[in-house]
């Protein structure tokens, strides 16, 4: 295997010679807003999970390291991992999911149904109330939804992907709600698996960043800005109670420190656990993980605008080696698509294009390429192994015959530049985490035309897209998306790598079992006796 690896060890200092026009910090794309499965009492608090141990520590205090900081506590405002890590334990949404992935009610009541092609009913549950006393209702539902599509108008928000088809919201009485739609739309309930649930209150605040306000389980304390973040046991939270009474976030965007801090006990939770650390961490877990890595390729302007050299690029990329050497077995090698196996729409006819360096070398020159200068954008902490990772597909690439100019861009200047719609980069890394868990999450985000992380204006393609959007048959939407990840892998608009497992390291007293959505929910942890 050594051969196949080959590239790694000069990668690294070219990596860090290249870095050098940016930083390494980290911050954080793609969890959902709710809570866990529904408990025996109704909640979507969830149960102290875990996989072993003692009785559950009531009044449990813990600490947990993310590997980048928000950018923003405000829910409807920006796509960030690191803030769905904290609010998924603050704000709550209609619908949850079960551990497994299956859509349940949340501070729904039950599933909604459908009054027409663009209108659903939801009907919510009674007597739950937000932190700061307002109560939950159907006028909270329309505030929430109001909000959001007014963000989405007015172009203030990073989740248009996921809402751009909501026209509004009314009250039929206290606990009935409708929610329209611009036309069919059946992606409707998992987007309100997606929406955190604000206070009427709230509807016209520009920023809930400096309190945010929702009807989970936690509550927020206070906010040490790049220091850490405080949360608190909900005391009047209507479903049941988390054993652990308060966590407290801190930031760490290099893997070994927060496998030091781990170790030393300062720590109790740490995510992106690197592979190669499993057996230093106290305990560990994992999860098989919707993170795909991958980088975005820029079809329509630049050197990436030829389909020959985009298939060149994946051609160059030894996927195999990545999986075994740099995640330590811990991934699989991506089919050509974003779509995981159980996601609807995944193609099964799709192979993963193949390692061939001499082949990617030769279209290049034939494309007239060879020597030429690309720009290969990222960050480094968000995502497990994203700094290596670019430092190898930089290596590939340079080994293939290309002057690859790698830019490691702290988190918030690498997100201006990933949303960027008027001046693309050639190829941009980015972590695609499908916890909506419904194709229209990745689709309508890095497929089709116009969407906040996609690089192309493939009309035919972005038809397809919408069309499933609004298909509400699931054959028919699964048939449509599959003929669009099939046009995309013919074009090559992306270079597909591996779908990475989420691996958390634990202190040897701590209990949490991953979710097949990677919600990182306090409520679902225990610290044990």
């Amino acid at each position: 295997m050594r051969s196949r690896w080959r590239w790694l060890a000069p990668v690294v200092a070219l990596g860090l010679v290249a870095a050098a026009c940016g930083d390494d910090d980290g911050g954080s794309e793609d969890t959902a807003g709710g809570g866990s499965a529904p408990t025996s009492e109704g909640g979507t608090g969830g149960t102290s999970a875990g996989t072993g141990g003692g009785e559950p520590v009531e009044g449990a205090e813990i600490t947990i390291a993310l590997g980048s900081e928000p950018t923003s506590l405000d829910p409807q405002l920006v796509d960030d991992g690191g803030e769905r890590a904290i609010n998924d334990n603050i704000y709550e949404t209609l619908l949850t999911r079960t551990p497994e992935g299956e859509l349940a009610p949340g501070l729904a009541a039950e599933l909604p149904t459908q009054v027409d092609d663009t209108t659903w009913e939801f009907k919510l549950r009674e007597g739950i109330t937000f932190h700061n006393g307002d109560a939950f209702n159907a006028e909270s539902v329309v505030a929430t939804v109001n909000r959001m599509v007014g963000l989405v108008e007015r172009g203030e928000t990073d989740n248009d992907g996921f809402y751009a088809t909501l026209t509004g919201a009314e009250a039929v009485d206290e606990t009935t709600v409708r929610i329209m739609t611009d036309g069919a739309d059946g992606v409707l309930p998992a987007r309100m698996y997606w929406m955190k649930q604000i206070p009427a209150s709230a509807e016209k605040t520009p920023d809930m960043s400096e309190e945010p306000i929702g009807t989970g389980p936690y509550t927020f304390v206070s906010r040490n800005q790049g220091v850490s973040i405080e949360l608190a046991a909900n005391p009047d939270y209507w479903g049941e109670a988390p054993a652990i009474a308060g966590v407290t976030y801190e930031f760490a965007d290099d893997a070994a420190t927060r496998l030091a801090g781990l170790k030393s006990g300062k720590y109790d939770v740490i995510t992106n656990l690197s592979p190669q650390d499993v057996d230093q961490a106290p305990k560990h877990v994992t999860g098989k993980g919707q993170e795909h890595p991958i980088i975005i390729l820029d079809a329509d302007d630049g050197i990436t605008a030829d389909v020959n050299v985009r298939k060149a690029l994946n051609l160059a990329v030894d996927k195999e080696a990545i999986a075994e050497n740099l995640f330590g077995g811990f991934a699989s090698i991506d089919a050509g698509q974003l779509l995981s196996p159980a996601i609807l729409g995944h193609n099964e006819q799709l192979e993963p294009y193949g390692y061939d360096p001499e082949e990617a070398k030769s279209m290049l020159e034939e494309a007239g390429v060879a020597g030429e200068k690309i720009q290969l954008v990222g960050e480094s902490g968000r995502w497990l192994k994203d700094r290596e990772l670019l430092e190898a597909v930089a290596g590939y690439w340079t080994e293939a015959g290309l002057d690859v100019q790698l830019e490691v861009l702290e988190f918030g200047a690498y997100l201006d530049v990933l949303f960027d719609r008027e001046n693309r980069a050639d190829t941009i890394y980015v972590s695609s985490s499908n916890d909506l868990l419904d194709p229209d999450r990745q689709l309508a985000t890095y497929y089709e035309a116009g969407g906040i992380g996609s690089s192309n204006t493939d009309e035919q393609m972005a038809k397809l897209i919408a069309a499933g959007r609004s298909e509400l048959d699931p054959e028919a939407r699964a048939q449509g998306y599959q003929e669009a990840v099939k046009k995309a892998y013919d074009e090559a608009y992306f270079v597909w790598l591996v779908n990475n497992e989420d691996i958390y390291g634990l202190a040897e007293n701590v209990e949490f079992q991953p979710r097949v959505d990677s919600k990182l929910l306090v409520s679902a942890m225990s610290v044990t006796k």
